[in-house]
């Protein structure tokens, strides 16, 4: 068994890395660490685990938990990992941070949307980046340290990679509208997030400085070969979990077999999704005709994507639907487990969506 420690596990996403961890075949959670919640029985803050968990959470001490698990996940605040991390922890034991401390390769960058001092920035290169869909292959047994993706990024890149790679759009034109549920705010009490402030609204934050941008336009700088500013508008919707991503672009144009150039139809657009996803398990392309919606993907580890291409204008719109909880952090994190220990990848996450 993979013995396993959680730091933040009383947060929203610690919470959900135990429910799958549960469930796990492979997996054995030994170490519930919650700065707030010392010596508390862990199914007293989460009563959904009441008789699955005994347990009481300990602290956040990493020294100490590295000698004593295989993995540990940080489900933590950003610059948590970041300021604790040592070489020695890493010679003991493998990291899945799920904050955004290893997730943007540079420095400066990190430094300027974040607003905070890096406090080990010796880690950053060895960080693989944990969207499993595109770094499945540097993602082994010999990794130390994994970044696992945010949750509108993962959501936002999954749309749109595929016609970046292919270079059938420009990608300084994308346009990415998405949504969240609330618990993507994380579970500490905030005016903004209360019930009254929540409910029977919708809400525009982090207009044109949301932390998620540089970590998409990275990945997407990628795939495409150059560097890629996208703009980037997240949305708070009265809902508990989910993201929809509404992504919009202007079409390149291709070349036919006939040799003339012209822009591509939605049949020839969806040839290269289907190239990209058909082989992978947790993302569904759908039927054209069809859009995702979030209550199709609650409680799995499922990303669901379809796209438009609207002719007027000669433009694509690209949508996406995950849960931000699963996909967009703890089934996310549980996946690069199973890649980093040499397991079936989808052990444990062959989750149906719930509904309703």
């Amino acid at each position: 068994m993979i013995k396993v420690g959680i730091i933040g596990a009383t947060g929203y996403a610690g919470g959900e890395l135990v429910r799958l961890l549960l469930q796990h075949s492979e997996a054995q959670i030994v170490w519930y660490g919650s700065r707030s919640y010392i010596d508390e029985k862990y199914a007293n803050v989460y009563r959904n685990f009441f008789e699955l968990v005994d347990d009481k959470c300990l602290d956040d001490n990493l020294d100490e938990l590295a000698k004593q698990v295989d993995v540990i996940f940080t489900a933590t605040p950003q610059g948590y990992l970041a300021s604790v991390l040592s070489e020695e922890i890493l010679s003991q034991v493998k990291v899945i941070d799920l904050s955004a401390d290893y997730r943007i390769k540079d420095v400066a960058t990190y430094e300027k949307w974040y607003g905070i001092e890096h406090k080990s920035p010796q880690f950053i290169s060895e960080a693989v980046y944990g969207l499993c869909e595109l770094n499945r292959d540097k993602t082994n047994e010999n990794v130390r340290l994994v970044a696992n993706p945010g949750c509108y990024t993962t959501c936002s890149i999954l749309t749109t990679i595929p016609l970046v790679r292919e270079k059938m759009i420009d990608p300084n034109t994308l346009i990415v509208d998405a949504k969240s549920g609330t618990s993507g705010a994380g579970r500490g009490a905030k005016v903004p997030n209360l019930y009254c402030e929540v409910n029977e609204s919708m809400k525009a934050y982090g207009v044109a400085t949301h932390r998620h941008t540089p970590e998409i336009e990275e990945q997407l700088g990628y795939a495409y070969g150059d560097e890629v500013m996208i703009s980037f508008t997240p949305h708070l919707a009265p809902m508990n979990r989910g993201i929809l991503a509404t992504a919009y672009a202007t079409l390149n144009k291709v070349e036919y077999p006939d040799g003339h150039m012209d822009y591509p139809t939605e049949e020839m657009l969806y040839e290269v999704y289907h190239k990209a996803y058909d082989d992978e398990y947790f993302v569904r392309v759908l039927e054209p005709g069809m859009t995702p919606e979030t209550k199709w993907v609650e409680g799995s580890n499922f990303v669901d994507i379809a796209i438009k291409v609207d002719p007027r204008t000669h433009r694509v719109i690209m949508m996406g639907a995950l849960d931000n909880l699963v996909k967009g952090a703890a089934g996310q994190a549980v996946q690069n487990m199973n890649l980093l220990f040499g397991l079936k990848e989808t052990e444990g996450l062959e989750l149906v969506p719930m509904f309703p």
